[in-house]
């Protein structure tokens, strides 16, 4: 009998199919005895994160046929919303590893949008799925969560949906603006980070919370459009983070570093290398 992980990497919905149809308790059985998931994971919540190879390379890719096997599992009897104790749903996975296909057949089977991870989770304790999106720069997940009606709490998420409509006003605190400037750049929200700057915020200034600052995080994740809005707003490309003394570029170079085809990065480089005296 094949192994149920192997099918799961392989994407192969007929092969799930009939593995499941022989042994439908696979679908509820917490997989384990794995080095890189020590604690065990559920199928649903694995097949969440399969855009992430797990060997520990560290490559992210696309999974095309995930949401398939999701549906599989997911009439097969597995818990849309995880087992209790669990210390995050499997939205919320699909939500942190960027897969807005298999969070939308999750939503589509009754998930809870705003279930909160659990206070001692990884990533972003006590956080919803849009805040995991959000913060892990997967606007597609974002998209996805607010059009199933996710609770946007706060500016910083707000920002990252692209409207912060009745979330910004001339009482708010610097430390808020400055993060959801950050949070608009990711997810290249050109249009929030506009309002942002306009009310004041200083745009090259680090976020005390997260240490984020909104060009070196744009330039990092290959935004070239944000990259590109921020500099004509006056975003400072010599402007160096004070934990490693690197400036965007930099930030840009050492991310291309695991991605040399990722052309987002390329063009990202190119723009800041023209515009940066300091290079190294």
């Amino acid at each position: 009998m094949p192994d149920l992980r192997a099918v799961l990497d392989s994407r192969d919905a007929g092969r799930l199919r009939a593995l499941l149809a022989e042994r439908p308790e696979l679908a509820t059985s917490v997989m384990r005895n794995w080095s890189d998931h020590p604690l065990g994971v559920a199928p649903l919540s694995y097949v969440a994160m399969l855009r992430f190879d797990t060997s520990g390379t560290g490559v992210w890719r696309d999974a095309p046929g995930a949401a398939e096997l999701a549906s599989l599992l997911l009439a097969a009897g597995a818990p849309v919303d995880g087992a209790p104790g669990d210390r995050e749903t499997p939205l919320i996975t699909a939500a942190s590893y960027g897969d807005a296909e298999v969070a939308r057949v999750l939503i589509e089977a009754g998930a809870s949008v705003d279930a909160a991870s659990a206070a001692d989770a990884g990533g972003v304790p006590s956080a919803t799925a849009l805040r995991h999106a959000a913060v892990f720069g997967m606007t597609d997940v974002v998209d996805v969560l607010v059009a199933a009606g996710a609770r946007v709490d706060g500016l910083a998420e707000a920002a990252a949906t692209g409207n912060v409509t009745g979330w910004l006003s001339p009482d708010t605190p610097l430390s808020d603006r400055v993060l959801a400037l950050a949070m608009a750049a990711d997810h290249q929200r050109l249009n929030v980070i506009d309002t942002i700057v306009d009310a004041g915020t200083p745009v090259d200034t680090e976020d005390a919370v997260w240490g984020r600052q909104a060009l070196r995080l744009a330039a990092s994740n290959g935004r070239v459009d944000s990259v590109r809005h921020l500099l004509a707003r006056g975003a400072d490309p010599d402007h160096r983070d004070p934990r490693r003394g690197w400036t965007a570029l930099r930030w840009c170079r050492h991310t291309r570093e695991n991605a040399p085809d990722d052309t987002r990065h390329a063009e990202v480089e190119a723009m800041l290398a023209t515009v940066t005296h300091d290079t190294g």
